[in-house]
């Protein structure tokens, strides 16, 4: 239990941190935003491109973890955005419930946390497993929020769009250029390097407290229906990874406990920005990833428990 507790503290210490300055204002109501800026743009991207561009790609291509994480990601959303579909009549309100439900937060709380758990090498899980939640499960999302939205671009333009924006997005294309360095052959500059070290190690500690600072704001409109994702979020996904990874591809321990581990995260807010930008009510998404992130305390204890050997 002090094991669990040790890897715990300082992450949820941090998000604390940052909702008490949220609500003691301490910290102003644009600090979210620009912490949030400053990850997103300088810090994340710094420690993917480091990361990449040192990377060891036959240790790091796991098809089995690929199949194991993305299956639950996948199917936790799909049973989601069809049952949302059926009873709310909106594929717009239905893919951002089925985004909340989910998509976990590897960025934020994935990070620090597999290299807590499994050393330097849990950051290669949470690298591929980022890139899953954004390239993928997000841009599928934006693809049904567009066609349900019916725009006059049609399926094409939504296609189009989706790409244009994965290309602007800072955490995919770093990752990407980081990956052509790698296969270059080159070394990175000493001076690059410290640079990237030295924004990376910032990138922690101003996600989470950032994330605290997110969770402390009030949103305004119905949060009815938060639970149920919470429930999809923490508990169903982590079971169909576990059954995908231990049962069904029998995966070296070190890949099924990262995709378990990886699958169990809270919600992030990639579904809160994306109900805000297509101005739907953002209060229920805003919940999901609060209760999910208070919630996971006890789930993601229990699990490192059951993971310990």
């Amino acid at each position: 239990m002090s094991t669990v507790f040790n890897v715990l503290l300082p992450i949820f210490g941090l998000i604390l941190l940052g909702y008490l300055c949220r609500r003691s204002n301490r910290l102003g109501p644009t600090a979210a935003s620009e912490m949030n800026r400053f990850v997103v743009w300088l810090g994340l991207p710094a420690l993917l491109f480091n990361l990449t561009a040192r990377a060891d790609w036959a240790h790091i291509w796991q098809p089995g973890f690929l199949l194991a994480f993305s299956g639950g990601t996948l199917a936790v959303f799909l049973i989601t955005l069809a049952y949302r579909w059926k009873t709310t009549g909106s594929l717009v309100e239905a893919s951002i419930d089925g985004l909340s439900a989910g998509y976990a937060n590897t960025g934020y709380i994935g990070i620090p946390l597999c290299v807590l758990v499994l050393g330097e090498d849990g950051m290669a899980p949470a690298l591929i497993a980022s890139l899953i939640v954004v390239c993928v499960l997000f841009a599928l999302a934006l693809v049904c929020i567009e066609i349900g939205l019916q725009s006059q671009k049609g399926l094409g333009g939504a296609i189009a769009q989706v790409s244009l924006a994965l290309l602007k997005n800072p955490l995919v294309v770093t990752p990407l250029l980081g990956a052509l360095w790698s296969l270059g052959g080159l070394q990175l500059p000493s001076a690059l390097e410290q640079l990237l070290r030295l924004l990376g190690a910032a990138t922690v500690p101003c996600a989470l407290v950032s994330l605290g600072l997110f969770l402390a704001q009030r949103q305004s409109g119905p949060t009815q229906g938060a639970w149920p994702l919470v429930a999809l979020k923490l508990v169903l996904q982590p079971l169909v990874t576990w059954f995908i990874a231990f049962v069904l591809l029998d995966l070296p321990p070190f890949w099924a406990h990262a995709a378990v581990l990886l699958s169990a995260l809270p919600t992030g807010t990639g579904p809160f920005m994306l109900a805000e930008y297509y101005q739907r009510q953002a209060a229920l998404v805003s919940r999901a990833i609060l209760y999910s992130t208070l919630g996971s305390l006890l789930t993601l204890s229990l699990l490192l428990l059951a993971l310990a050997p």
